[in-house]
């Protein structure tokens, strides 16, 4: 487990926005097409604010979420209306934005089509991942419906799951669509989240879901 401490929350965001630019920069002098993939919630956007406004080839650049709840843009739970709001703007507007919600009434009506999109922009050029005091990353909540099925080595790269702790049914990245990611980061910030991931290091994945990218993840954390 790599983890860096940062003495305040600013310049853990100011070095993280530096660290996933030049690591997409890197990859765009070998591909002519890079994948970032960030978390929703509301930690993170000081990085999308960042990251909005430095200079990337933002036109060969595909972005997707993590997961996302199944509401559309017009809810404030919505992952992509906050992406739009702090991070696909500015130089980044010119990214391809790569959708985990289309309109149906349940995840499993539009899985084609998401599976099939998310499929074409992998291998995860670099990934950004959040944590809950629970332990769970993107959708992969302990006690989730189908929890086990995404953490298994053959699992699809995306899957819809439903928790009690999660409010609406999501959908969801595949533990092994995070861990085959060229570059892994885990942002979490106060004592709290410190502690939780402390004990993930000491539990199985099924019970601290975050443990399956804590090997080659760095994890940036700030007070």
């Amino acid at each position: 487990m790599n983890l860096v401490d940062y003495p305040d929350r600013e310049l853990m965001m100011i070095a993280l926005a530096d660290q996933i630019a030049s690591q997409l920069r890197r990859a765009l002098e070998r591909a002519e097409r890079v994948t970032l993939c960030v978390p929703g919630g509301t930690t993170p956007a000081p990085v999308f604010e960042l990251l909005s406004e430095l200079e990337l080839d933002w036109g060969r650049v595909n972005v997707l979420l993590n997961d996302e709840r199944w509401v559309d843009e017009t809810s404030p739970r919505s992952n992509t209306a906050l992406l739009r709001r702090h991070l696909l703007k500015g130089r980044a507007a010119a990214a391809t934005l790569v959708p985990l919600y289309l309109p149906a009434p349940r995840p499993e009506d539009r899985m084609a089509e998401i599976s099939e999109a998310v499929q074409e922009v992998l291998p995860l050029t670099v990934v950004l991942l959040g944590m809950g005091e629970d332990m769970h990353t993107a959708s992969l909540f302990p006690g989730a419906d189908r929890l086990e099925e995404a953490l298994a080595n053959d699992a699809p790269p995306v899957l819809a799951m439903r928790a009690a702790a999660a409010g609406e049914p999501r959908i969801t990245l595949s533990a092994p669509v995070l861990r085959e990611a060229m570059h892994c980061h885990l942002l979490i910030t106060g004592a709290q989240k410190r502690t939780a991931l402390e004990r993930a290091g000491t539990l199985p994945e099924i019970e601290a879901p975050v443990r399956t990218v804590l090997s080659h993840a760095t994890i940036h954390w700030a007070p």
